[in-house]
């Protein structure tokens, strides 16, 4: 297949592509616009590969991604491409609006009118995956989990510009038939993260000597995913995930956020010991974040029973596997960040 990857240049886009290179024959073309988030550094190590090409688009240019569609003749599309930092819509939710939903109305529109287009061989085997997050749902108390059945409940401009994206994808599919399934994700966590969320900016801030920040007290809850492990999912359901279904995918690994730290803290006395002391004496509690979800969980069963998904990374695992990532790559976290952020605090409503 030829598949069509918006976002590509961001977190989990450069891993999914990393993973389609090395795992599969498939040709991949990486449509992102190079904001701050978007790193072509991620992926230098392929940007030579014969199965791989780089567009720089913004999908909300209408014209422009349909060009795309006319040049490449993909046969799928995996929509990663968004705005994605919570924080970050608190201070300028207008980008989260114009690229996550005028931006996913763009590509639906320009894929339907192509699906419709091809002859019905192509037609036939055409896919279309939207990925979200599991944010959409809201917040949980103490118990319980996100299912595909969970009623939406955003509570950040983030998470309610990414349910509005769901729904477009939806009306899409059921509407006009475009051959489409959405996944819903845990917090996810790995190499080639952009050093604004909670675990690289700990990594750091802690070997640079400065503040590790917890919001709040630190009891809020998440569930973490290893982005190689969601890399993989999302190429399963690309293969097999039945037209207009949503899948959970999560990793089980529900932790709260001054855990995460304590454990990034004990590997870090392990594998870069400090002169004196524990990187955890450079802990501190911050103002919280407005707003904050107080903890998500997610529901993997439908995957894991409909589609075999199973994560090889467990989190003890994945943490030590990203810790020792960034410390053998900070030439790749100073290159990313350069006049772009300096690890300082977002989305505190001055």
């Amino acid at each position: 297949m030829k598949i069509l990857i918006t976002g590509g240049a961001g977190f989990i886009g450069s891993n999914l592509i990393h993973y389609l290179i090395d795992n599969t024959n498939h040709n991949v073309v990486n449509v992102d616009k190079l904001t701050y988030a978007g790193n072509l550094v991620s992926l230098k190590d392929i940007e030579n590969n014969d199965r791989y090409s780089f567009e720089q688009v913004d999908i909300c240019d209408y014209d422009k991604v349909r060009d795309l569609f006319t040049k490449h003749s993909p046969d799928a599309v995996m929509h990663l491409a968004a705005e994605s930092h919570v924080d970050r819509s608190i201070d300028g939710p207008g980008e989260f609006i114009q690229t996550n939903i005028v931006g996913t109305y763009n590509l639906l529109q320009i894929s339907y009118n192509y699906w419709k287009s091809l002859e019905e061989s192509k037609k036939n085997l055409f896919r279309f995956l939207h990925v979200s997050t599991d944010e959409v749902f809201g917040s949980l108390g103490e118990t319980g989990f996100f299912t595909e059945t969970t009623p939406y409940d955003p509570k950040s401009p983030y998470s309610a510009s990414k349910a509005a994206s769901d729904h477009l994808v939806r009306a899409w599919q059921h509407t006009f038939g475009l051959p489409a399934m959405i996944t819903n994700c845990s917090n996810n966590y790995g190499p080639y993260q952009f050093p604004e969320k909670l675990i690289p900016v700990a990594i750091l801030n802690a070997i640079n000597g400065k503040d590790i920040p917890i919001y709040g007290k630190g009891d809020n809850v998440r569930d973490w995913l290893y982005v190689e492990d969601h890399a993989a999912a999302l190429y399963l359901v690309l293969r097999e995930g039945e037209i207009g279904e949503t899948y959970n995918i999560g990793g089980k690994n529900e932790i709260k956020n001054i855990d995460i730290v304590n454990i990034i803290c004990d590997i870090l006395d392990e594998l870069k010991p400090k002169v004196s002391g524990s990187y955890k004496d450079q802990i501190k509690f911050v103002r919280d974040r407005p707003g904050h979800d107080k903890r998500y969980a997610i529901d993997p069963t439908k995957i894991e029973t409909e589609l075999g998904f199973k994560p090889a990374h467990n989190f003890s695992e994945g943490i030590r596997k990203t810790v020792e990532w960034y410390l053998n790559n900070l030439e790749w976290c100073t290159e990313v960040m350069q006049n772009k952020y300096k690890l300082e605090r977002l989305g505190t409503l001055k």
